[in-house]
């Protein structure tokens, strides 16, 4: 009996702890991953460009839209830190899948109201599609000019 109530005492303890929110100060690892205090977070429904992917602007000119995605989310963070994230699930990779805000702020329609990340409706159940088509109205970030989906771009870099 006491075996049982140590194991479900530590049961409680390990979802109390994973319900707590990471708060701190953000540093930016890509376009949709952030870390807090050695904890990488994995930004929930979305999906930005890959840091080597190639992107066109307005005036056909390539650029490098996921490392673009990842300096404008840098900058916009660091002007209102700590960031605050509470836990939804974890990837396969063992980052932590979250919502993150800076102050008060949800980072994630942020980062798509700027065209600088994806709705992925797969994990946001579309959540996000009206900040998305108001970048793509008002050709902010990678709607101003081509590009190819994170999702998509990922797929065709491992087949080849």
């Amino acid at each position: 009996m006491r075996a049982l109530i140590i194991a479900g005492t530590l049961c409680l303890m390990i979802v109390l702890s994973e319900a707590q929110p990471i708060v701190g100060r953000a540093s930016v690892i890509d376009g949709d991953t952030i870390e807090i205090a050695g904890q990488r977070i994995r930004l929930h429904g979305i999906d930005a460009p890959e840091s080597r992917q190639l992107c066109s602007d307005a005036a056909g000119q390539r650029y490098r839209c996921g490392q673009r995605a990842a300096l404008m989310l840098a900058d916009w963070i660091d002007g209102a830190q700590p960031i605050r994230c509470v836990s939804r699930d974890r990837d396969r990779w063992g980052r932590v899948i979250a919502a993150c805000t800076r102050g008060g702020a949800d980072v994630v329609e942020w980062l798509v109201r700027k065209g600088h990340a994806l709705d992925w409706p797969r994990y946001s159940g579309g959540k996000y599609a009206d900040a998305q088509r108001a970048a793509k109205v008002r050709r902010m970030g990678v709607w101003q000019g081509r590009f190819v989906q994170p999702w998509d771009w990922r797929r065709q870099s491992n087949a080849q």
